[in-house]
């Protein structure tokens, strides 16, 4: 779970786990995080956490946050980020992003790619299991009544009956376009997968019941869909949508 370290002027004041999803922080007594100090806001900040995932939002603060030094509005948080608020700091600890395995950066290095046919094996699995099962159960006595209800049944035309796979509700996938990742899909599984390049372009796709949407996180420039900008709101992604995020596309779409 990831945390963030308190101090003032290098002096500890404590640590606070990010463990639920919204995390609220300024002057005010009743956030999460109280900062008792003039020059934080009274809803200063907020860490909106999904996963292993946070991002942090400036809330159109007075004396604004800064993250690494950097004056920011909205930020995907990585291990070691110094947040600042005034003479107040906010280490972000995240050990689950300190012990993934280096990479070499850019598109992979922000989001989990997964063959589509695992998914489908996973579901074929599941059917033999089932057939098996069928197979291997001894036969029953059977009454004479059901014996007869039985025979009307075979006269009936046979009832389709769906495998698992096509009985698994249609899933977000992202398809890269342009790159040395061309033809790749990505599986969005995850309720919150972060795209882009950290500290050039950066959104976050979230997975709701409702569909799936992205929001502008990070950086001067918003990321187009089929060729205009979206808003700084979270923009509701329909099938086949092309996202061009960070000079990289990609087409969205439900399979």
């Amino acid at each position: 779970m990831a945390k963030l370290q308190f101090s003032l002027d290098g002096n500890s004041l404590g640590e606070f786990e990010l463990n639920k999803e919204r995390t609220t922080i300024g002057r005010r007594p009743a956030n999460d995080i109280h900062i008792d100090n003039l020059a934080v806001s009274g809803e200063h900040a907020v860490i909106t956490t999904i996963g292993n995932d946070s991002f942090l939002e400036d809330m159109n603060s007075t004396n604004g946050t800064l993250v690494n030094n950097k004056p920011i509005k909205k930020h995907v948080l990585h291990h070691n980020d110094i947040i600042e608020f005034g003479k107040y700091q906010l280490l972000y600890v995240n050990q689950a992003q300190a012990n993934m395995p280096p990479n070499h950066g850019g598109f992979e290095n922000t989001v989990v790619l997964r063959p589509t046919r695992l998914t489908v094996a996973e579901a074929e699995t599941a059917k033999k299991s089932e057939e098996k099962l069928a197979e291997e159960k001894p036969a029953e006595a059977m009454p004479a009544d059901e014996k007869a209800a039985e025979s009307n049944a075979e006269s009936a035309p046979p009832e389709v009956v769906k495998s698992p796979v096509e009985n698994a509700p249609k899933m977000g996938r992202l398809k890269i376009l342009t790159g040395t990742n061309s033809g790749r899909e990505m599986v969005l599984n995850k309720a919150l997968t972060t795209l882009g390049k950290p500290g050039a372009q950066v959104a976050v796709i979230t997975k709701r019941p409702n569909g799936y949407f992205i929001t502008h996180v990070e950086g001067e420039h918003l990321p187009s869909i089929n060729g205009l900008k979206i808003s700084p709101q979270a923009y509701a992604l329909s099938e086949h949508d092309i996202i061009d995020i960070a000079g990289l596309k990609m087409e969205f779409f439900l399979a």
